[in-house]
């Protein structure tokens, strides 16, 4: 009981983890007016789409049933990313706590709330300020063989500018019958192979600053980061408006950092929320080979070496 409890507590306070070129006037303009275009991709859309797509969809408010409580948008169901998760027993940092679940018991989770595997499904949650949570959710439906996934580029401030009405619960779906029969391991990671493989990879710590240099916030089991990790914010990649930068700006942004297109990438936070959130990013940005560590610091801090 007091491990759960430890792991509980973690749930609540855990969560978040430049561009732009020089040159002549033509290109400062041609950089300006590529940055006001947004970010465009396969699995984002604008809070405009959602409007005019509201019947068609299902929305999903990714922050989770106690802040859709606190306002969201009207039709919208709220998951959590602990939900589909295995955090029900044991505390951050055991060898399955926060992992994806089985098939057939996320199959099982997913239907009881509605979540069709042939409807498009558009997640939302904080944006910036929040903790990536629809990213999380767009990454494991995916691996779940979900086709149709976006996430709302601003999120959720971005939906209410939209005059979208909101509501102070969410919208309980239908349950459906939903079959999962294998989890897709492209875009996934694990300790042990992360640990056997290591040299292969570039790793990518998308914390903030307090994290990366050891600072012990959510109950992890020592502070500091990986061996070697690059530094990539996850906050970096939004523009002051909550909105994702550029593809061009956040091409250079990870460039800059030191990474390539080709490279094997593994991106990791607290619990693989945040880092779920870039790996899309990235995926998005042509970075093809990229992997969410699931399990993340938590675990790596508690069987691993790490560095301050």
């Amino acid at each position: 009981m007091k491990k759960t409890i430890i792991g509980l507590l973690a749930l609540v306070t855990l969560g978040l983890a430049g561009c732009g070129g020089g040159g002549n006037e033509a290109d400062t303009a041609k950089s300006e007016k590529k940055e006001a275009s947004g970010f465009t991709g396969e699995y984002i859309v604008d809070a405009d789409y959602v409007k005019k797509n509201l019947d068609d969809i299902i929305l999903i408010d990714a922050r989770g049933e106690e802040e859709a409580n606190k306002g969201t948008i009207k039709g919208a169901t709220a998951i959590g990313w602990q939900n589909l998760a295995s955090v029900e027993e044991g505390a951050s940092g055991d060898e399955k706590w926060g992992l994806i679940l089985e098939p057939a018991e996320l199959g099982k989770r997913l239907g009881e709330k509605g979540i069709a595997k042939d409807k498009e499904v558009v997640l939302f949650a904080g944006a910036q300020k929040g903790w990536g949570d629809d990213g999380r959710i767009a990454w494991e439906l995916l691996a779940a063989g979900y086709k149709d996934v976006k996430m709302v580029d601003g999120g959720y401030a971005a939906l209410k500018k939209t005059g979208l009405k909101t509501a102070v619960e969410s919208t309980k779906l239908d349950p459906v019958d939903v079959k999962i029969d294998s989890i897709d391991q492209k875009h996934i990671i694990r300790t042990e192979e992360l640990k056997k493989d290591y040299d292969d990879y570039k790793v990518v710590d998308v914390r903030e600053d307090k994290e990366y240099k050891g600072e012990v916030l959510y109950g992890e089991a020592k502070g500091g980061h990986l061996p070697d990790a690059i530094q990539i914010k996850f906050t970096d990649i939004f523009k002051k408006d909550g909105k994702l930068k550029s593809k061009e700006a956040l091409t250079k942004l990870f460039e800059d950092a030191g990474l390539k297109k080709d490279d094997k990438i593994v991106a990791y936070c607290t619990a693989g929320i945040r880092s779920a959130y870039m790996e899309l990013v990235m995926d998005m940005c042509g970075f093809k080979q990229v992997k969410n560590y699931d399990g993340s610091y938590y675990r790596w801090a508690k069987v691993e070496d790490v560095e301050k």
